[in-house]
């Protein structure tokens, strides 16, 4: 594996089908099975790794933000990457841009209400790396479902020739989808964030008997955060998977995104309902075996 710090150096290392694993490092299993999904696909594998100071508010912990290129180094590298582009500030914004990237419209609910200006942030960086890379696909985790509805509406738009790859949640060994910041919460908090994925697997379930009206299956997703003392539910909205807009029914492909606090710490999930055979099959994706790598560095 290469490690370099420029576009032109990244570039020149790609060869044959390009694929791209967007990332602001600090990695766990759900960063290493987009770079294992890449490296079935692909020719070459190339990660970023670039915490992106666009998509952070003022109020958020961007200089807190956990790093450790040796350490991402070393699990990419055994993940199959030939080439990890990890820029300085100065490689990826010379000069205070002039110009960013706005989504409208599928950026407005659920997360672009509560966190505004979040996905412009998102938009321009991916967009540079599309730019500065020119990758055949990206991959992305189903996790951040709005992040993947934005990127994918963008790379519509702007005609980048790349193919976006959605790749399934990765869950710790109880469910909960597996987060960085899961390691902040306390045994309480654990406990009671546990009732999000239950959640989203009762959603999963009422599905696959038959329930198509988004205001049950949002009621379903809401019930178990609702009952549980010390969690506060931010939403839980049933979107269209293309349009991220509201959906009185399962009638296309759609999502149900939670977000939910418990203590300081804010967490997401969601499950993607897909049109499969002329069925709906509910993607809950994967879980871990064993405890995840950030536990055992804890």
């Amino acid at each position: 594996m290469r490690t370099v710090d420029t576009f032109v150096d990244a570039r020149a290392l790609g060869s044959g089908c390009v694929g791209l694993v967007p990332t602001m490092g600090y990695f766990h299993e759900g960063h290493i099975s987009l770079v294992e999904a890449a490296r079935r696909e692909c020719d070459t594998v190339t990660v970023s790794l670039f915490v992106n100071p666009l998509q952070f508010a003022p109020t958020e912990d961007l200089e807190s933000y956990p790093r450790d290129l040796d350490r991402d180094a070393e699990m990419v590298e055994v993940a199959g990457t030939d080439v990890l582009f990890a820029p300085q500030l100065s490689e990826m914004y010379p000069d205070e841009p002039l110009t960013t990237v706005s989504v409208a419209s599928v950026t407005e609910g659920m997360e672009g209400g509560m966190r505004p200006g979040h996905f412009d942030g998102v938009a321009t960086v991916v967009a540079k790396l599309f730019a500065g890379i020119t990758p055949d696909r990206a991959y992305f985790g189903r996790k951040d479902a709005q992040q993947l509805v934005t990127v994918r509406r963008m790379t519509t738009d702007l005609s980048f020739p790349t193919a976006i790859i959605g790749a399934p949640i990765v869950r710790e060994q109880d469910g909960l989808a597996l987060s960085s910041r899961n390691i902040y919460l306390d045994p309480a908090e654990r406990e009671a964030a546990r009732s999000i994925s239950r959640g989203i697997l009762a959603v999963a379930d009422a599905v696959l008997v038959g329930e198509r009206s988004g205001e049950e299956l949002e009621r379903i997703a809401a019930e178990p955060v609702n009952d549980e003392p010390g969690i506060n539910l931010d939403y839980a909205t049933f979107v269209d998977q293309d349009t991220a807009s509201p959906l009185a029914g399962l009638n296309r492909p759609a999502f149900l995104s939670v977000a939910a606090r418990v203590g300081r710490t804010r967490l997401l999930d969601n499950v993607h309902i897909d049109r499969v055979d002329g069925g709906w099959v509910p993607d809950v994706g994967i879980r871990l075996d064993e405890p995840s790598i950030l536990y055992r560095e804890a």
